[in-house]
């Protein structure tokens, strides 16, 4: 008989990824996992058999599953994220399996910026290196509540208990300085199948869970209610009709926090204040809606309002800046200058900026801060501050992934160059100059 708790754990989702160096074995892990776990389609079996066999080996590559991209089975490596959705019996899942190539870290980014676990994996040969502290690194600053530790290919190395609990040792002072709040070490062979979904018979020293029982057994917690409320507009409704004559309501998804028919709200950047007077969900009236609903939201006074402004409580509303400090993750190919003119898109709102100062750059080996590098190339963290033609309401990072985190744009061709994790407001006395020019940049 199935209890009450197995029916609602078998209801939540867990968004994970997959990370570490080129060849750790990230591939052919999840194809393992989802192997294993049954969630593999025949025809997508029969494929991989198909192609393994072509390549000479005698049992299918389980990495084929994953790399799907042509260039990625070609070259052995993974280029793309890809993302794979599979369930078990007490849980549904949705996996990123990112690229292990240094020019490929920002990829993780986008793998990592939704996942509530991280799996990090590392060859057992070859221990923590800078591109495990790279990944970890990364997860950190993009607050991703669990990590894993997967020592893989411990059947390399005799299965022994030394060679794991060094490398567990050392990965995790360094992803705990970096302020990990938990992280689990599990030792496994992703080609042989050891401790990924069933216990192995070659490492009776070890006693934890096995990787797949851990990801169905992490507490998740997607309560975005428990944060203040917070819903950017992305779009004016106005029928204007003769059943509608006077209706005019803001619809989009609220990021966080819960919405209340009769709740005084302040609308952003602007300020403005009134009541909402209701809350459509579905094409009906409700007096509560909560995050991550999608709503059009009536208010009560007629107030001027567009795509990007953000409406939240009065009680709790976030202060507006133009000065935004954050770290950011550098994603494009080309340089992130001081004084580069760029887009900074927040929610549904993209104003116009500038970066105004690079204060550092932090170097993975010891997690020191470079002073004033004078820019940021491709894989590069660093601080930033970004000045904006307009004022916006962020939160801090800390405090809420959704509205904290933003995204410079390249004005130019709506290249992506950085995503980046807002901090505190920066002090206008320690602001830098940036010469003007005639096309409106001087903020």
């Amino acid at each position: 008989m199935t209890t009450t708790t197995e029916q609602l754990s078998a209801t939540t989702l867990l968004r994970f990824a997959t990370a570490g160096s080129v060849d750790d074995g990230k591939s052919t892990l999840v194809g393992r996992l989802l192997h294993d776990s049954k969630s593999v389609l025949e025809d997508q079996l029969e494929a991989v058999e198909r192609v393994s066999q072509d390549r000479g080996q005698d049992t299918p590559d389980l990495a084929l599953l994953t790399d799907g991209l042509r260039a990625e089975r070609e070259q052995g490596i993974t280029i793309d994220v890809a993302y794979r959705y599979f369930a078990t019996a007490r849980r549904r899942f949705i996996l990123a399996d990112t690229p292990g190539h240094v020019q490929y870290t920002r990829n993780m980014v986008t793998g990592a910026s939704t996942a509530d676990l991280a799996v990090v994996l590392v060859d057992a040969r070859n221990g923590v290196i800078e591109q495990t502290r790279r990944h970890a690194a990364v997860a950190a600053l993009l607050r991703v509540p669990h990590v894993v530790l997967a020592v893989n290919k411990m059947d390399l190395v005799g299965y022994q208990e030394t060679v794991f609990a060094k490398i567990a040792e050392e990965f995790t002072a360094y992803a705990s300085e970096l302020g990990v709040p938990e992280i689990t070490a599990i030792p496994i062979s992703a080609l042989a199948g050891d401790n990924v979904v069933e216990p192995s018979a070659n490492m009776d020293w070890y006693g934890g869970p096995t990787v797949l029982e851990h990801l169905e057994t992490v507490p998740v917690s997607h309560d975005l209610t428990a944060c203040p409320a917070r819903f950017p507009v992305q779009y004016v409704i106005r029928p204007q009709t003769a059943e509608h004559p006077d209706y005019r309501g803001y619809a989009g998804q609220i990021a966080s926090g819960v919405l209340r028919v009769g709740e005084a709200v302040t609308v952003l950047p602007s300020g403005r204040t009134s009541t909402i007077e209701g809350i459509d969900a579905l094409g009906e009236s409700v007096d509560i809606a909560w995050a991550p609903q999608s709503v059009t939201v009536r208010l009560k006074d007629d107030i001027d309002i567009s795509r990007g402004d953000l409406i939240a409580p009065s009680a709790s509303a976030p202060a507006t800046t133009q000065d935004v400090v954050a770290t950011v993750c550098h994603v494009a190919d080309q340089p992130l200058a001081v004084g580069a003119r760029v887009l900074l898109k927040h929610t549904t709102r993209t104003v116009k900026a500038i970066v105004k100062e690079i204060p550092s750059r932090l170097t993975l080996d010891d997690l020191s801060q470079h002073p004033a590098p004078g820019q940021l190339v491709a894989n590069d963290i660093g601080r930033v501050v970004v000045r904006t033609a307009e004022p916006l309401a962020l939160d801090a990072y800390a405090d809420s992934r959704r509205t904290g985190s933003f995204l410079l744009i390249d004005p130019a061709d709506g290249t992506t160059l950085a995503a980046g994790m807002a901090g505190e407001s920066f002090a206008s006395q320690a602001r830098t100059t940036v010469q003007a020019d005639e096309e409106g940049w001087d903020f």
